[in-house]
């Protein structure tokens, strides 16, 4: 088995989930690039899709997990996360240059896979499964949110506008 450091995409994510004894299902579509897309493709409701979003800060990078039907209140996203006023969405040339085992713009909800503090919108706690991108524009997981919870130990609150 390849591992997940070296793997890339979906063979990174499912390495990782397997090394931890979390369960998922994978699930293959044409390629999409945005959340809501990918949702629709995998026929999975906005609400109980996961969209991960990488936030750069002074001191480093940061994770914000929200449902695809939601936006991010990065105000509430700094205060919660500690952050400092420069707290902002990641490039793509940046996330490209430091994440390169996942496509730009399918990066999963596993901060603890980077390692990078994570906080998690609570509105998708309240459904038994959720979809998040795969690593990959191709592939997306379904977990248990409470699996990700116990895994990643993020920060719970509404993130939300």
């Amino acid at each position: 088995m390849t591992s997940a450091i070296e793997a890339h995409g979906i063979d990174a994510v499912t390495s990782f989930l397997e090394s931890h004894g979390v369960g998922y299902d994978v699930v293959e579509h044409r390629p999409t690039f945005s959340a809501a897309a990918e949702a629709r493709a995998a026929g999975a409701d906005l609400e109980a899709a996961a969209k991960t979003l990488a936030l750069h800060d002074r001191g480093g990078y940061r994770m914000a997990v929200v449902p695809a039907s939601h936006r991010l209140d990065l105000h509430r996203a700094r205060t919660l996360l500690d952050a400092t006023t420069h707290l902002r969405l990641a490039s793509e040339a940046e996330l490209e240059r430091d994440f390169p085992m996942f496509d730009v713009g399918a990066m999963p909800p596993l901060g603890a896979m980077m390692p990078m503090p994570e906080i998690v919108d609570i509105h998708l706690l309240y459904h038994d499964r959720i979809l998040c991108a795969g690593g990959d524009h191709k592939h997306s997981i379904r977990i248990d949110p409470r699996d990700l919870l116990r895994l990643c130990e993020p920060r719970v609150a509404n993130l939300c506008n």
